[in-house]
């Protein structure tokens, strides 16, 4: 029931036909013609889930059918996916909804008998309740919302969850366990990839080859972990919740699922719900390796403690720092999908996209909550696309960046003094105040807010600024440029902000002017101090 391969069960909007619905390949052949504009059932934080889903099924199903270009045709579409699933020719891995708990439904494991229909007994009556996206506060998305929902909204719900769920607890004995492609129970499936364009269609057009042109390499990389062909589909293999599959077991590019989830229909034959059960264990066997599977958009840390898959954290959401991390070859692995062969020498820019769910343990044993979604599309230049791949270009790009970002925590940290001394009446705060009621000061959210407005002004044109030093080959005029930098946007914009905060923070009357003067002149004082020599080189 509800066949995604046969019903226009997917809501898009096209740029010829308005909204139309249309089937899995139907969606395949209007994202080949680029005539996608949206998908309107789509949330934000699932778009990274849906893409890699997408183009993991197209790379798998091509390589199957031994197709070296994706094809154009609905009905061609329809075939090569089936034949990932020819041992159900009822499409049964395709249906939202199958009776027969023995039997795989879409994104849905089988179980092994009849009898363990009874374990599912955590209801899901709306599809945002599988979501992702878990808050405390529900300041992100409110669950358990979509009341009124469509087929569409359950086939998302079910591919995010299952490709990137976090790990979570149920009650007093219902355990959730994570996917296999993230570092970490709390971490979370992030993307880190570039395209040519970051329209829909094109730029999945652009991930299937990449998975092609890699399929091979990630086999060489890793061994002692794929097999050669593989599970490619997990959701069709039976799961009670104890059994695990062994990464030698899967192809590269396997489309996983981490929660045993059956949906039923209703007495109204348009509604569905859904029931799920906790496991004992992790579907894939892979906890010990930290998310280092070969997943074609993962950035890879290579530092001591923190080796494995990225992980988000609340303090930097994918901004300009953790970006500069990740184009550091000394501290991150590029993902295998990040840079095509045939892009290395590309005639026109292109973007840098950066996606994610920013993730957290709660408490130790409780699970993950979730601090919202994050995402950036970056335009890169010629000279800095070439670089990638190239350890002596990566790393002096990753060199400017790091120093960039030096400099901008030495302005924040002067931009941090100045307001507290601004707060405290302009007193000495480093002889006036303790240690513990410093730290505290700087700590607090009224104080700390301004220097993150000026970490969202020089996010804006950081990775601008950056290539436009990188792209130069002389070292007088990339000095030029810095001091440039550092002197017309830098600087200003922090004394920018150190004026706003004195319209706004709580100083008495009668210390408002020498409030304002000292906290003036320890910001002045203290960039001379640090960047004069720098600023007045020839």
């Amino acid at each position: 029931m509800y066949n995604i391969l046969v019903e226009p069960l997917i809501r898009i909007d096209t740029s010829d036909r308005g909204r139309v619905e249309a089937s899995l390949p139907q969606v395949y052949a209007a994202l080949m013609d680029d005539k996608v504009e949206a998908f309107p059932a789509l949330r934000p934080h699932q778009r990274h889930a849906w893409h890699a889903f997408l183009v993991q099924l197209g790379a798998m199903a091509m390589h199957r059918a031994g197709l070296d270009t994706p094809p154009t045709d609905a009905d061609e579409w329809l075939r090569i996916i089936r034949g990932l699933t020819p041992d159900w020719p009822d499409d049964e891995p395709w249906q939202l909804v199958v009776d027969d708990i023995k039997t795989p439904a879409f994104m849905q494991p089988p179980a092994n008998s009849n009898n363990k229909l009874a374990e599912y007994t955590s209801k899901l009556k709306t599809p945002d309740e599988l979501d992702p996206l878990v808050t405390s506060r529900n300041h992100d998305l409110k669950s358990s919302v979509a009341v009124h929902n469509s087929m569409d909204d359950w086939v998302f719900a079910l591919i995010a969850q299952q490709t990137m769920g976090g790990y979570s607890i149920a009650g007093s004995k219902a355990q959730y366990h994570t996917v296999s492609r993230v570092n970490g129970a709390s971490g979370s499936r992030v993307a880190f990839s570039l395209t040519a364009s970051t329209r829909i269609g094109l730029h999945l057009k652009r991930d299937i080859m990449a998975l092609r042109e890699i399929c091979c390499a990630l086999r060489e990389k890793y061994d002692h972990v794929f097999a050669n062909r593989g599970i490619e589909l997990v959701w069709v293999e039976k799961w009670d919740g104890t059994t695990v599959i062994d990464l030698n077991q899967l192809n590269p590019f396997y489309i996983e699922i981490c929660r045993r989830i059956r949906l039923s229909s209703g007495q109204d034959s348009d509604c569905i719900y859904g029931q799920q059960v906790g496991s004992k264990s992790r579907r894939i066997n892979a906890q010990k390796l930290n998310g280092r599977v070969g997943d074609p958009w993962m950035p890879i840390s290579i530092e001591g403690r923190s080796e494995g898959a990225l992980r988000l954290t609340k303090e930097d959401r994918f901004g300009y720092k953790q970006i500069s991390r990740c184009l550091d070859p000394t501290k991150y692995e590029l993902p295998p999908a990040f840079v095509m062969d045939s892009e290395k020498n590309s005639p026109t820019e292109m973007f840098l996209v950066a996606r994610g769910i920013v993730s957290y343990p709660k408490r130790p044993g409780s699970g993950t909550e979730t601090w919202g979604y994050v995402e950036q599309a970056i335009p890169l230049s010629l000279k800095t696309i070439r670089v990638f791949g190239t350890t002596t270009g990566t790393q002096k790009l990753g060199e400017i960046a790091k120093d960039r970002v030096d400099q901008i925590k030495r302005v924040q940290d002067i931009l941090l003094d100045a307001i507290t001394t601004y707060v405290v009446g302009g007193k000495n705060i480093y002889k006036d105040l303790t240690r513990r009621q410093l730290a505290d000061l700087k700590k607090g959210d009224s104080i700390a807010i301004w220097v993150a407005n000026m970490d969202r002004i020089i996010e804006s044109k950081f990775f601008y600024h950056l290539q436009t030093e990188f792209e130069e080959d002389s070292i007088e005029k990339r000095t030029s440029i810095r001091q440039e930098w550092l002197k017309g946007f830098v600087i200003p914009n922090a004394e920018a902000v150190l004026v706003a905060s004195w319209e706004s923070l709580p100083c008495p009357d009668s210390q408002r002017l020498r409030a304002t003067a000292t906290s003036d002149n320890v910001f002045k004082g203290l960039i001379n101090q640090q960047f004069g020599d720098f600023l007045d080189q020839p």
